[in-house]
């Protein structure tokens, strides 16, 4: 160690410089320091010394006896308090007989080792480095002794690294980094592990730092790759949808492994079909599904894509495995030379390199996939490449098919719904009739929601809505069941309450697996609200089985439920269903839906009908326009339901009509057969006033046995009620329960042909019990009218 005053002389020497150089204290102290310089400073350690900072590096000193000593200088200023410095200079001896060279093993470590070393001095400038370090920094180790790293490399990325270097000679504790950088060395962005060292005298003071970089860009992009393969598990296939799955998979490759993502699909797949076999030998033609990029693609989402036979796309399907190639690539080039649209998008964006997948699921192909990279400071495509796009392909595939099985599924289930549902409304003047089915839009898949409506006799018109609990297609062929016998229990003209009563029963047997074997057992429940409207008497007879109360708005506006006696829901049994009778205005509108219209995530029933009753409140649809009611319907989904419903709606709205007395004669009869032949001359002048003499010959032919079974046969009162309403109606009602019975009379039998004449010469015939009795009736369709003559 030695001392220099601010003016070059020496001023300090110790015992270990008087053994370096060989001069005494006394020959030393007072020389200029420059004397003991063998060949001049390097220009970076003249330029650090004029600017008063410090220096270390390699330097030629002279020995006393005029040998050159090779000795590494370590310069460090001292304050002098009138603003000029002096010096502090430690050296050590470089040459053989420093122990640290005296084994060449160490200097060959140091040169030869695999990884990139460097030697920085305290002010972080490169003093050695090997020859992997050069490799990697790109100059030889002349060109970057007395530099530091952003004065070599000026990009801001490097500045981590130079600043970790200040901290490590500042503070002399060690530091690591990763980082992920491109080097003038490499041709493209690798992963450094770098740890720096500080490297400590005899008497514990930084004398420099080491750096020691390693190349671990393998197991970077392993680790990558794990990570990618997470983050596809976690997003791709959070629904069953084929075309949102196909999205997920092109979002998650974008960046991470390519600029541009395409994802095409066979057209069978997107309809949860089975797809044929790939064909070898002609175009092959798929839907584009998904795009992921910040340029647009040749083709659009959703039309069409044609490949030819011989390109990567048609040939990983047909052999099913990827393949990766560079766009200069022979085969790359023919399939371009004959496909001037895509060889033009290839001219546009300058992608380098192609990934061409598979998408392959249980031994079936999806579609294909294609990855591109057109960054040029990323590699092209390699197997390892591959290898990832594989595996995340072979994820989203099984991913894509699980959605097609759903799909095919959810298809044939919605067809047999809707198959199941009414197709058309019948012609009645009862009421007005408008309906909405909206399927679920979640995985459990379509329910067993139904609304029927069904014309009965005398005029009036049942209106039905039910819910079959459970989804898929078990749900809706159960509905299917339940829905026929509601019809067929509604022919036989039951009370509401009865109705119930026996559907009930039919629930019960059903769900016991006595009359279905695929259902599981006690496993079929349903609810179901039937209701009757009468437009003569304007009352309407509604019964509830564990349903929501029907909601009734009135001409004014006003708006509010039914209040009904809640059965049990189907299937349980045990308990009664009780009927309630009420009157509604004329042009009222009737609403009778399922619980997923009222009933949403989020949402108790009790909010749900509040706002059903809010969005019926207001001016009722105008009855002169019969689409008003179809769109009123709409507009109530659409006030409802904010999003797709996670279950079933059924929705039907009835608004009601009333035939006044101009459509209707009614006569009370005394129970005397001489009342008949009057009976047929008041029906024949009604059929005058009502311009229906064509009808007037099978009208009193059913009017007299009608009239005179009830006489014969039954209890008074009796009464003849005749109604024009889309067809003839003739009734006859009297106080017994005894309902006829059609039955062919033999050869000598004096009666029994009455009953099948009327039925013969009618449309239709039935019975219907009431609370006082029954009632027979008879249909007639009403002629057409006549065309009036040409003149």
């Amino acid at each position: 160690m030695a001392t220099v005053a601010p003016d070059g002389a020496v001023t300090g020497w110790s015992p270990g410089a008087q053994r370096l150089l060989g001069y005494s204290d006394s020959e030393a102290v007072g020389r200029p320091a420059a004397d003991l310089l063998a060949s001049p400073l390097p220009g970076p350690a003249r330029e650090r010394l004029a600017g008063q900072a410090g220096w270390a590096g390699s330097v030629v000193l002279r020995h006393r006896d005029g040998h050159p000593a090779e000795c590494w200088l370590c310069v460090r200023p001292l304050p002098a308090g009138d603003g000029r410095v002096g010096w502090l200079l430690e050296a050590a001896p470089l040459g053989q007989g420093d122990d640290r060279d005296s084994d060449p093993l160490l200097r060959w470590a140091f040169d030869q080792s695999p990884f990139a070393l460097a030697i920085y001095d305290t002010e972080g400038k490169f003093l050695r480095v090997n020859k992997t370090m050069a490799q990697v920094l790109g100059a030889p180790e002349g060109e970057l002794r007395g530099l530091s790293i952003t004065e070599h490399l000026p990009d801001p990325l490097f500045k981590v690294p130079q600043w970790s270097v200040e901290r490590v000679a500042a503070t002399g504790q060690p530091e690591h980094l990763e980082s992920y950088v491109r080097v003038p060395g490499e041709g493209f962005p690798r992963a450094w592990i770098v740890h720096f060292t500080p490297l400590k005298g005899p008497a514990g003071l930084v004398q420099g730092v080491m750096q020691v970089a390693l190349d671990f860009s393998e197991q970077h992009a392993a680790r990558e790759r794990l990570a990618l393969l997470d983050e596809a598990s976690r997003r791709i296939g959070s629904s069953l949808d084929v075309a949102r799955t196909a999205q997920e998979l092109a979002d998650v490759a974008v960046p991470a492994c390519a600029d541009f993502v395409s994802v095409d699909l066979l057209d069978a797949v997107l309809h949860g079909d089975e797809p044929t076999p790939i064909p070898t030998d002609r175009p092959l033609i798929l839907r584009r599904v998904a795009v992921r990029s910040d340029v647009p693609g040749v083709v659009a989402v959703g039309e069409p894509v044609h490949y030819l036979e011989f390109s990567p796309q048609a040939r990983c399907l047909a052999t099913g495995r990827g393949t990766a190639h560079r766009i200069t690539d022979p085969e790359i080039a023919h399939w371009l030379a004959h496909d001037p649209d895509r060889e033009a998008w290839i001219r546009r964006h300058r992608p380098h390199s192609l990934l061409a997948v598979p998408l392959r699921a249980r031994g079936t192909n999806l579609g294909v996939v294609l990855f591109t990279r057109r960054d040029p400071s990323t590699s092209p495509y390699g197997q390892d490449d591959l290898q990832i796009a594989e595996e995340l392909a072979a994820r989203a595939a099984v991913c894509i098919d699980n959605a097609r099985r759903y799909t095919r599924e959810h298809t044939t289930a919605l067809t047999l719904q809707h198959s199941l549902l009414p197709q058309e409304i019948p012609e009645q003047a009862a009421v007005e009739v408008a309906g909405r089915y909206l399927p679920a839009g979640s995985k459990a898949g379509i329910g067993g929601d139904w609304y029927d409506v069904i014309p009965l006799s005398g005029a009036r018109v049942a209106l039905v809505v039910g819910d079959v609990v459970g989804h898929g297609i078990h749900a809706s062929a159960a509905m299917g069941r339940l829905r026929t016998a509601v019809r067929t229990l509604a022919d036989v003209d039951l009370a509401p309450d009865e109705l119930l009563a026996h559907l009930d029963d039919l629930v019960i047997r059903l769900g016991t697996g006595q009359e279905c074997a695929d259902a599981p057992p006690g496993e079929l429940g349903a609810t179901c609200l039937y209701a009757v409207y009468d437009p003569i008497s304007r009352r309407c007879s509604l019964a509830s089985a564990g349903h929501p109360w029907p909601a009734l708005v009135t001409p004014d506006g006003t708006a509010d439920f039914i209040e009904l006696p809640t059965g049990p829901p189907l299937g349980l049994g045990g308990l009664p269903f009780e009927c309630v009778e009420t009157e509604l205005p004329e042009d009222s509108l009737l609403a009778l839906y399922t619980d997923g219209l009222i009933e949403a995530r989020g949402r108790d029933i009790d909010t749900g009908l509040h706002a059903l009753r809010t969005t019926l409140t207001g001016p009722v649809p105008s009855p002169e326009t019969a689409c008003d009611l179809g769109s009123f319907c709409d507009t109530v989904l659409k006030a409802m339901l904010d999003e797709r419903p996670t279950d079933d709606v059924a929705l039907l709205i009835a608004r009601t009509r009333a035939l006044d007395a101009a459509h209707v004669a009614c006569w009370d009869l005394p129970a005397d057969p001489a009342i008949v032949a009057e009976a047929r001359a008041r029906t024949t002048e009604q059929l005058q006033a009502w311009e229906l003499d064509d009808l007037a010959f099978v009208t009193e032919l059913a009017v007299s046995e009608l009239v005179t079974n009830a006489i014969r046969y039954g209890a008074p009162p009796i009464q003849l009620r005749l109604i024009k309403d889309r067809a003839l109606i003739c009734e006859v009602s009297d106080a017994s329960s005894t309902a006829p019975h059609l039955r062919r009379a033999r050869i000598f039998d004096e009666g029994g042909r009455g009953l099948m004449l009327v039925a013969q010469l009618t449309e239709s015939w039935g019975t219907r019990h009431t609370g006082t009795g029954k009632t027979i009736w008879a249909e007639q369709p009403l002629p057409r009218p006549r065309a009036q003559a040409l003149i």
